[in-house]
């Protein structure tokens, strides 16, 4: 353990890391560490149990979402979205099913498309972030374009089709998607310090993200949608994720069947990634892990479980960048 605190504290001091880490192994937590500001101008410090966003990790709770639907079977994975919503956006194909929109594979037109887009904040320059309050205000932003490809064909990273599942959700629960998450998944997996907090009405112990504009640091209160949803934006901690792998992979959310299900490798983005239902599985060292994250002007989240090693790593950032180099650094440590 002071070989890894040693890694660490050299990668968060080469990066200027700003967020917690949280290790745990065989059940108990080894490490467990703050670093940084959670507050600049205040110089309140991060700590382990700060919250912090997480963006596109969140689409992890979006999918365990969904099979807890389907579990019920008010829909199946390979249901035409067209038979769940009425009325439902035009730009989907008839053919586009759960799946597809669970493995990115829908080919339906995106709100933001990260392959032609670098900055997300670009987005709210025309259309202010602080009106994004629910789903339905994103559906206009991609309904009118037109498809990518068939539903099926490949993979292609897709912001709205996770719009869309949330809506689903809404429509199959008769509750906002963020009080069906809170209630089936946060508390059910006792996440006491989860949500999907507004960035005008941020809880205690919450870290503020940060963005460089001109050579020095300003918050992302106007960079992001006041308010997360289906396609991301929850708040959590170190300890919060623990909590989460423990009962999603104890089949306490989910049944097992329902598991494997999730972290089946659906399909291949590249060599040694893959894409099972809102999560990458990685080939590290002849292991599989599975591993949830997420990047928004000024978030960065991964965080990864190694079933071989019996390890749970979580590294959350207040920053757009440095989650990733101290993921790879325990890696180079405990996976040799």
């Amino acid at each position: 353990m002071e070989r890894l605190d040693d890694q660490i504290r050299e990668i968060a001091e080469r990066e200027n890391f700003s967020g917690s880490v949280v290790i745990q192994r065989g059940g108990g937590v080894v490490y467990s560490e703050g670093f940084g500001y959670r507050n600049l101008a205040e110089k309140l410090p991060n700590q382990a149990d700060t919250k912090f966003g997480i963006a596109s990790g969140s689409k992890l709770l979006t999918a365990v979402a969904v099979a807890q639907l389907v579990e019920k079977k008010k829909f199946a994975y390979d249901t035409p979205v067209h038979q769940l919503l009425v009325p439902c956006p035009p730009c989907i194909d008839e053919d586009v099913t759960i799946h597809h929109l669970l493995t990115h594979t829908s080919g339906i037109p995106d709100y933001f498309d990260e392959s032609v887009m670098d900055d997300f904040s670009e987005l709210w320059e025309e259309k202010p972030m602080y009106k994004m309050e629910k789903l339905d205000d994103f559906v206009p932003m991609f309904e009118g374009k037109e498809k990518m490809f068939d539903p099926g064909e490949k993979f292609h990273y897709n912001n709205a089709g996770f719009i869309v599942l949330g809506l689903v959700v809404e429509a199959f629960a008769n509750v906002s998607f963020t009080a069906y998450v809170t209630d089936h998944i946060f508390k059910d997996a006792g996440m006491l310090d989860a949500g999907y907090y507004r960035l005008d009405r941020l809880p205690e112990n919450t870290a503020l993200g940060y963005i460089e504009k001109d050579g020095s640091l300003k918050t992302n209160a106007y960079a992001v949608p006041v308010v997360g949803g289906s396609d991301g934006g929850a708040f959590v901690t170190g300890p919060d994720m623990i909590r989460f792998w423990e009962a999603l992979l104890n089949g306490e959310l989910i049944s097992e069947d329902h598991v494997e299900g999730l972290l089946m490798k659906h399909v291949k983005v590249k060599d040694g990634i893959s894409y099972g239902y809102g999560l990458w599985l990685d080939d590290v060292n002849e292991q599989t892990v599975y591993h949830a994250m997420g990047y928004d002007p000024g978030v960065s989240f991964h965080s990864c479980v190694y079933p071989d090693n019996d390890w749970m790593v979580t590294v959350l950032s207040n920053h757009g960048s440095g989650a990733f180099q101290i993921i790879k650094g325990v890696e180079e440590l405990f996976l040799k």
